[in-house]
């Protein structure tokens, strides 16, 4: 496979280069999108919550993380995803492509309320030992659907942009609305790694 896949000039979403980050609100997939696009492309997939959240769920501190951030990207081809703009300079600043998923709220909301209740029975480990509650993930000051409903608009605001400023001009960026197109895409992404 070359550095950086090049698609069909009448496609809408052009294929990915080797360093891929991936943004989107709270429940959009990015992690589950990471995941594919790891094994599509045998790259390794770096998520920052992983290295942000440790044991007991604490935070890393910002110049810790920073630092923990800048290592785990010191290799050839990554794909990366979160939202954490303490490393943006590090996660778009090194990528080539940019994957925003841009969904509608009540589709995320939903996507997010229903795997938050499975992770809340199962007890499904995340990063470091931590695991989610009914109680923190529902009910507590915390809460992540909270966060949904705080950042959702903030991110469809300040998005687009960031998009625009010139330290971030060298991206290729790829924004979908839909998770159909998405898959679409992936689909794509796989034929061609088969094809070369």
């Amino acid at each position: 496979m070359t550095p950086a896949m090049k698609a069909p000039s009448t496609s809408p979403y052009p294929l990915p280069g080797q360093k891929i980050a991936i943004i989107g609100t709270t429940g959009s997939g990015k992690t589950t999108l990471g995941d594919q696009i790891s094994q599509i492309l045998a790259i390794p997939h770096i998520e920052l919550d992983a290295l942000f959240w440790q044991p007991g769920w604490v935070e890393r501190d910002r110049q810790d993380f920073h630092r923990v951030t800048a290592q785990a990207l010191n290799i050839p081809a990554w794909v990366v995803d979160g939202n954490y703009r303490s490393v943006r300079d590090l996660t778009w600043g090194q990528a080539d492509t940019l994957i925003w998923l841009d969904y509608p709220f009540l589709f995320v909301f939903w996507r997010l309320l229903l795997r938050t209740l499975q992770r809340s029975i199962t007890k499904e480990e995340l990063w470091n030992g931590n695991v989610e509650t009914f109680d923190t993930a529902l009910f507590s000051r915390d809460s992540i659907m909270i966060w949904l409903c705080k950042s959702y608009a903030r991110h469809r605001r300040e998005y687009p942009q960031l998009i625009k400023e010139p330290q971030f001009a060298h991206l290729q960026v790829i924004h979908f609305h839909r998770q159909k197109d998405k898959d679409a895409w992936l689909e794509r992404v796989r034929l061609s790694c088969h094809q070369n």
